[in-house]
C-alpha cells in the first residue's frame, strides 16, 4: 500500500496482523464486543464489492466482508450500525470513530466514506479541493478530542486550575467577568496518518500526545506515532522529494525509542519507556 509509483516493498507493519485482522486484545472488552457486534451486522448485510479505480495498483480488491485490511470498510459501509460505544459522529461524506486499538489515553480515526478512499492518502492529499475537505472535517474533531481532555483531566492541570474552580462552584465569576478559556488542550491533540498505512481505507489518527496506552504494545507501534513515519495532516500536499514518501528506506520504525516529552533514549527497551511514559502522563496533565 505505497503511493502511485512507490516500489519499496514493506519489511514490517506498524501495527500487529491481529490487529489487522480485528482479534487482538483491545483496550476495554466492551470495544471488543462493539466490534464483533459491527462484524455481525456487517455479515447480515454485506455491501457488494466496489468498482475498481483504474488509477490504483497498488492495492487489493474492495472485500465484500470488510475483513483483514478492509476492516474499516464496516464503519463506513452503514454508519447507523455502529455501536454507540465507538462511533463520535458521522455525516453524509466522514465517519469518526474510536480507535479499536488506542495508542492514546484518547484516540479517534476520521473516514472518509468517498468512492475514492482505496486511494493512498499521498495521491488523495495532492488533491487541493479533497485536502481542504478534511482538514475542515479534521479541526471539528480535534475540538471533540480537545474537548474530551480538558473533561478528563481539566481537574488535574495548573492551567485550568481557576476554570474548574469556577465551574465547580468554588469561585464565583465577579459581574462581567467571563469563563477564563484556560488550558489550550487543542495544542495536546495530534493529527496525521501513517506513510504506509496498514489498513485500506483512508483514515485520518486524531489522538491525544500521550501515547499512553495498554495497547502500545511493541516499538512500532510507538515509532508509529513518534517518528516522521506519522505525517501531520497540515504538512500535506507533500513535496515530490520529501523523504517521508520512503518510510522504508528511512527506517523510522526502527528507530531508537524517545520520549516523546523530554527526549530519553530508550534503545529497544519499550517495557522502560512505558514506565517512563506513565511518570510523563502525570506531569502533563498537571501542566
Amino acid at each position: 500500500m505505497v503511493a502511485t509509483g512507490e516500489t519499496e516493498s514493506r519489511p514490517s507493519e506498524a501495527i500487529t496482523q491481529e490487529e489487522i485482522e480485528g482479534t487482538a486484545e483491545a483496550a476495554s472488552p466492551k470495544a471488543r464486543n462493539a466490534f464483533a457486534e459491527l462484524m455481525s451486522l456487517s455479515k447480515r448485510k454485506a455491501a457488494p464489492p466496489a468498482k475498481a479505480d483504474s488509477r490504483v495498483s497498488k492495492r487489493p480488491a474492495v472485500s465484500s466482508n470488510f475483513s483483514g485490511r478492509h476492516g474499516l470498510g464496516l464503519y463506513t459501509h452503514d454508519p447507523t450500525k455502529v455501536p454507540d460505544s465507538q462511533m463520535v459522529f458521522y455525516n453524509q461524506d466522514f465517519v469518526a470513530i474510536h480507535d479499536l486499538y488506542p495508542k492514546a489515553s484518547i484516540h479517534t480515526l476520521l473516514l472518509s466514506t468517498s468512492a475514492r478512499n482505496l486511494e493512498h492518502p499521498f495521491d488523495l492529499f495532492a488533491d487541493p479541493e479533497f485536502l481542504k475537505s478534511y482538514q475542515n472535517e479534521v479541526k471539528k474533531l480535534k475540538g471533540i478530542v480537545a474537548a474530551e481532555l480538558r473533561r478528563k483531566y481539566g481537574r488535574f492541570s495548573a492551567q485550568d486550575k481557576y476554570r474548574e474552580a469556577i465551574l465547580n462552584g468554588d469561585i464565583e465569576l465577579a459581574d462581567g467577568e467571563e469563563l477564563p478559556k484556560g488550558r489550550d488542550w487543542e495544542k495536546d491533540v495530534m493529527v496525521g496518518i501513517h506513510a504506509d498505512p496498514s489498513m485500506a481505507h483512508l483514515h485520518v489518527h486524531v489522538l491525544s500526545v500521550d501515547r499512553c496506552s495498554p495497547c502500545m504494545r511493541n516499538k512500532h507501534h510507538y515509532n508509529s506515532f513518534s517518528t516522521p513515519y506519522f505525517i501531520d495532516i497540515a504538512d500535506f500536499p507533500l513535496a515530490a522529494n520529501d523523504e517521508r514518501r520512503h518510510p522504508w528506506k528511512m527506517g523510522y520504525l526502527n528507530r531508537d525509542l524517545l520520549c516523546w516529552r523530554c527526549g530519553m533514549n530508550f534503545g529497544n527497551k519499550l517495557a522502560q519507556l512505558k514506565r517512563h511514559l506513565e511518570e510523563e502522563f502525570e506531569a502533563w496533565k498537571a501542566e
